[in-house]
Order: C-alpha cells, then sequence, then structure tokens
C-alpha cells in the first residue's frame, strides 16, 4: 500500500519527482506502476525487496513488479529478491504449480533507465521488456542457480532502440534473449556465466552484441528459430569482440529447436535468417563442434560473414571442428575451425 500511494503522489507531480526506498528489507506483493505521468519519476532504492516464497501469494500475476505506459521513468540502485527456491521445486515435483512471475517487467514504456539494480532467484525471467522504446540497462547484477528453470536474464521482445550494457548475468537460462520484434538492440560489455514459436511474429533486426566474455555456458552467441513454418526473420545481426571459456556451443544457428524433442512438428522452419556477422571470437569449446550453422532447408541462412575466429578445444588436445546445413557465407582473415559455409 505504501508503494502505491508513493506511486499514485510521484506520478501526478507536475514536476520530477523521486521515490526513496531506504535500507532494509520489505515485502512486497505483486503491484503494477501505471501511467502516463504527469512528470518523471525516478526511484533510488538502497533496501532490497522481497516477494513471497509462497508462490501462491501472487495467484496467477504474470509480472511481481510491472511498468505500464511510463514515460521517463529511472530506477537506480537496490536489490530485488523474488525467492524463487520454492516455485523451482515445485516445477521439479511435477505438481500443479501457478503461473511464474517476472520479477520487474516494462510494458508499452518509453525513456526508462534502469541502473546498478541487482536481481536474485527470480521465478521466470529476471527482467522483461515489451513494446517499448528507449530503455538502457546497465550495470545491473542477475544471479540463479544453473538450473533454475526459465530465469532468463534479460529478455526482449517488440522493442526498439534497447541498450543493455556493463552487467554481469549468472542464471539458469539464457543471459539477454531476443524475442520477435525487437530492432536496434545494442549489447555491450556483459560476463554471462527463441523465435518461430507461434504465427505472426514480428521481425528481428540491427542487434548488434560485443564485449562479451562467456565462461562455462552451455550456448554462446546463439540464434535459434522453432521447427515449425510460421514466416519471419531475423538480418543484420553482429556479434563482436567476443571471448568463450569453456563453452558447450561457442556459436551457434539452430533452426530446428524443440526443447527436450517431445512433440516436435518436425517441419521446415519459416523463419529466413541473414546478413549474421561474427568478428573477433576467441577462446576455448568445450565440444569439438565450435560452430555449428542448422539452416532451415526451405529457407538457407543468407549471407553469413566469418571473420577472426579463433576457437580451441578446452583440452588444447583435440581439434575443433564446424558443422552446416544448409548455410551460406564467406570468411576473411585466419577463421578457426575452418568454416564450413557454402
Amino acid at each position: 500500500m505504501a508503494f502505491s500511494k508513493a506511486w499514485s503522489a510521484a506520478c501526478r507531480s507536475t514536476v520530477p519527482a523521486t521515490i526513496y526506498v531506504p535500507r532494509g528489507k520489505f515485502l512486497l506483493g505483486a503491484i503494477v506502476f501505471r501511467g502516463p505521468c504527469r512528470s518523471r519519476v525516478t526511484f533510488r532504492m538502497y533496501g532490497t525487496l522481497l516477494a513471497s516464497s509462497n508462490y501462491w501469494s501472487l495467484g496467477n500475476s504474470n509480472d511481481w513488479i510491472l511498468f505500464q505506459y511510463v514515460n521517463r521513468l529511472s530506477i537506480h540502485g537496490g536489490t530485488l529478491n523474488a525467492q524463487g527456491a520454492t516455485y523451482w521445486a515445485c516445477r521439479r515435483s511435477g505438481k500443479s504449480c501457478p503461473t511464474p512471475a517476472k520479477t520487474i517487467s516494462f510494458q508499452r514504456s518509453s525513456n526508462v533507465l534502469v541502473s546498478g539494480l541487482t536481481s536474485f532467484n527470480s521465478k521466470m525471467f529476471h527482467f522483461f521488456v515489451a513494446r517499448c522504446t528507449n530503455v538502457r540497462i546497465q550495470g545491473v547484477r542477475i544471479f540463479a542457480p544453473s538450473w533454475s528453470p526459465n530465469t532468463d536474464g534479460i529478455h526482449v521482445q517488440t522493442s526498439s532502440g534497447i541498450t543493455i550494457t556493463s552487467s554481469l548475468i549468472k542464471t539458469g537460462d539464457d543471459c539477454i534473449s531476443m524475442g520477435p520484434g525487437s530492432k536496434n538492440v545494442w549489447i555491450d560489455r556483459i560476463s554471462c556465466g527463441s523465435l518461430g514459436q507461434y504465427a505472426n511474429e514480428e521481425a528481428v533486426q540491427n542487434v548488434t552484441v560485443r564485449n562479451v566474455v562467456f565462461t562455462g555456458t552451455q550456448n554462446g552467441v546463439r540464434i535459434k528459430s522453432w521447427e515449425t513454418a510460421y514466416p519471419g526473420s531475423v538480418t543484420s545481426v553482429q556479434f563482436r569482440n567476443i571471448i568463450m571459456r569453456n563453452v558447450f556451443n561457442p556459436i551457434i544457428i539452430d533452426q530446428e529447436y524443440c526443447p527436450s524433442n517431445i512433440n516436435c512438428p518436425n517441419k521446415s522452419s519459416g523463419v529466413k535468417i541473414s546478413r549474421v556477422t561474427y568478428k573477433n571470437i576467441k577462446g576455448t569449446s568445450a565440444t569439438q563442434v565450435a560452430a555449428s550453422f542448422v539452416c532451415s532447408p526451405s529457407n538457407p541462412c543468407q549471407g553469413i560473414k566469418l571473420r577472426d575466429i579463433n576457437l580451441s578445444h578446452h583440452t588444447r588436445k583435440l581439434a575443433v571442428t564446424s558443422y552446416c546445413k544448409n548455410a551460406r557465407g564467406s570468411t576473411s582473415g585466419p577463421v578457426l575451425p575452418r568454416s564450413c559455409l557454402t
């Protein structure tokens, strides 16, 4: 109730307003901070917000903390602890579990800055950005165990002008994931410990990922699409200045994605992947196939470019290889493993 009252007052203010969260721990139920507001609103957080460990207490809320229709929002510092361990246990038990809540979501908002925020143990995604423009996420820290399900660090979809920089992400699923409709995305200086699923998905385009370190992860730089015939496209993607440390799949395009191989549609992916550049990617692979491009037979990958790639097996004893299926492109400079692109 205190947060709702503070938000209402700040949102009505005709001059920029600041909401302070003092040091300490505060239990917070599902809450919606809804705009539009009359001026800029800033959160300065020094304490920790806790979700209930009783996952039923959120009901079927899709979001623990949700910002909607807000223009000119800033969040500085603080910690969010979603206490997701009991929910993960429910998932593992096979029991009926409620809809998991994303920790913090931004929907239909613009000119948003999140700086220095820490997120622990999300029940689902930590950060979720949808139908937003001009969002900057910087200096955040995201933590959840490696076995925690669907705990993507930052998920972006149907949004444009997104910058994610100078952050540490150690979680159980994708560090940063781009959904349909992601455009003009810049990802830079990240330390990191899906498409074609539905009809009428928007394109993913103009995504740059650079200065990222992957350590012991299942995947490094990955583009995936479900093996369905629904049309879509991924174009103008750049991966630059990437370091791999014992990564199972350092470079991967997978257009036959079907988790657990259960009830797979077994259709040629309708997603067209083109103009993807990999430049200055170095380090070690945990497997011998260090670069894999499995593309759609009906929509072969086009314009894949490899430049200055140097990947070796983490043992330094085994040779690494690349694997291609319906993948077309070119190379320049030294490329190891040897390219299989046609």
